[in-house]
């Protein structure tokens, strides 16, 4: 006999994102850190830098923000529309090569070097700080990790990128960007629009419980970037730059 019960769903809603007066884009998200997500669309989209942003007013679904004063728009960053679904994106930097015209540099050959016996931890701990996927089952998350395996920062969200958006916007409000130094775990696949936002906050490591795409492949290597893929138990694939782990 079937049985009624109760069950909890992620919420999706759209969040339209304006500078000004000036529409930007519309993600499908779920409600929560929207100036985070805000802040973290902009800078990887290579629209705003730290410090150009005043303030974000958000209200009914939509984020507005407010330019420090002084700052004006690069046109040419907003050449296109942005409507984003919860279940892929839609990523503005449509090459490895537009990454580069945004400024971002190869990861430096001395820079820090990550225990391999801390990757294999990261997963569970990730796991184990997801409240709202305890409740929906709904849910990607991100997971900031510092050299040692502590856990710095977890964001979720029905879609993969926005979960990334948050957890970079939390950094760039904070002027803690460049992330240098740090792992990122995401719950899913790592594709191109991950291993672009990552590089573009300067995260020297990234790892995927699944498969990484052909050209979140390029990215890395292109921008000397460690990828983690599979990682499962006390196993994973290095995909690009091991010489960083050790």
């Amino acid at each position: 006999m079937p049985v009624e019960d109760q069950d909890f769903v992620a919420v999706e809603e759209p969040l339209q994102i304006r500078i000004g007066d000036r529409n930007i884009s519309v993600t499908m998200r779920t409600p929560g850190q929207d100036a985070e997500l805000t802040a973290g669309f902009l800078f990887s989209e290579g629209i705003l830098r730290p410090g150009q942003i005043a303030k974000t007013e958000c209200i009914s679904n939509t984020a507005t923000v407010t330019l420090t004063p002084g700052v004006e728009l690069d046109d040419s960053a907003l050449q296109r529309n942005f409507y984003m679904t919860s279940s892929c994106g839609v990523c503005g930097k449509a090459s490895v090569e537009s990454i580069e015209a945004a400024g971002c540099t190869i990861q430096p050959r001395d820079s820090q070097r990550f225990d391999t016996s801390i990757i294999p931890t990261l997963p569970d701990k990730l796991r184990e700080s997801q409240q709202v996927f305890d409740r929906t089952g709904g849910l990607h998350a991100c997971g900031l990790f510092s050299a040692s395996g502590e856990l710095v920062i977890v964001r979720e969200d029905v879609g993969r990128h926005n979960a990334l958006d948050k957890l970079v916007g939390r950094a760039f409000l904070d002027d803690r960007l460049p992330l240098a130094n740090h792992i990122l775990l995401v719950s899913g696949r790592a594709s191109f629009e991950l291993a672009q936002k990552a590089v573009m906050a300067g995260i020297p490591v990234l790892a995927a419980v699944g498969a990484p795409s052909s050209l979140a492949v390029k990215t890395a290597h292109r921008f000397g970037m460690t990828l983690i893929g599979f990682l499962r138990g006390q196993r994973y694939n290095v995909y690009t730059a091991a010489w960083r782990l050790e």
